[in-house]
């Protein structure tokens, strides 16, 4: 492939601009090529100068592994997300004579002839906007949580949605943790003893079950996945949040020298949203059994 192939792919891994459907941290950027097999751990350098120097040492087999998994529906977190990186990948390969198409969920690599009458390139401007408009707030009425707690995640989900238009972008992702941690610890709090169940749940060194109050977010997410109440790519997704949550603390922030951009916002609050209606549904399921 072309380098200049070759940078466009390794930006996409990254995920820094709204051109991206995902941002991936140095976590992330690990279990993306653990996933497939490849031995690669972040190092802690510059992220996009580290993928690019893997995808340059990659053989054409291994870099077919990498492209399809960008294009794997399971990777993301629903089909919006699914749909903003199939057109991304798509315009990078090609211009190498490459689509990819899905097959049931089945990401397959084909030869395509590339045609670049520009007279004939349909303007997609509108449709991603469309992709990236936010979802409708849940219900949190009916699910019944402690008295009171619905009332504080919707001035929550109403807050995040003005902090992103303000362009407060370490606001928003804060207070993105704090509403999902919310929704969570409300949750568990209501059925306990399926909580308690979880493979996840978090155990004290005599390996009894810690009271709800001393769970961490991390170990929610965790316990939301293994009970089914969020899909595992969200819980992925939503472990990254976790990191960018913890930018409230000013020398976490100073030592990870990071600062969440507004595409980055915009991309978490997606996850945020799509994770908040899955365990609403859950719940709500619940009540009709």
């Amino acid at each position: 492939m072309d380098p200049s192939t070759i940078k466009q792919i390794a930006d996409m891994i990254c995920g820094d601009s709204n051109k991206y459907p995902v941002y991936r941290s140095s976590w992330y950027l690990t279990e993306f090529f653990k996933d497939i097999n490849l031995p690669y751990k972040h190092d802690g350098s510059t992220r996009k100068l580290w993928v690019l120097e893997i995808l340059k040492k990659l053989n054409e087999e291994e870099l077919r592994k990498v492209i399809l998994r960008l294009a794997d529906p399971k990777l993301y977190a629903d089909k919006k997300l699914v749909t903003q990186a199939l057109a991304v990948l798509n315009s990078i390969l090609e211009i190498e004579g490459l689509k990819i198409q899905i097959e049931g969920v089945i990401p397959k690599l084909v030869s395509i002839t590339p045609n670049f009458n520009l007279e004939e390139v349909p303007d997609k401007r509108n449709e991603e906007q469309q992709e990236l408009k936010p979802l409708s707030p849940p219900n949190f009425d009916r699910l019944d949580l402690e008295v009171g707690m619905s009332n504080v995640l919707i001035k929550r989900w109403e807050e995040i949605e003005k902090c992103i238009r303000s362009e407060a972008t370490l606001a928003s992702v804060i207070l993105m943790g704090s509403l999902l941690e919310g929704l969570l610890l409300g949750v568990v709090q209501r059925f306990p003893n399926i909580a308690n169940r979880s493979s996840s749940a978090p155990k004290d060194t005599d390996g009894k079950v810690k009271k709800f109050h001393e769970w961490k977010l991390g170990e929610m997410i965790d316990i939301a996945a293994d009970l089914k109440w969020i899909s595992v790519d969200r819980q992925k997704f939503s472990h990254v949040l976790r990191d960018f949550r913890n930018l409230i603390h000013p020398y976490q922030q100073l030592s990870l020298k990071t600062h969440p951009d507004l595409d980055t916002c915009r991309i978490s609050w997606l996850v945020v949203q799509a994770a908040c209606n899955d365990i609403s549904t859950w719940v709500e399921n619940q009540t009709k059994v």
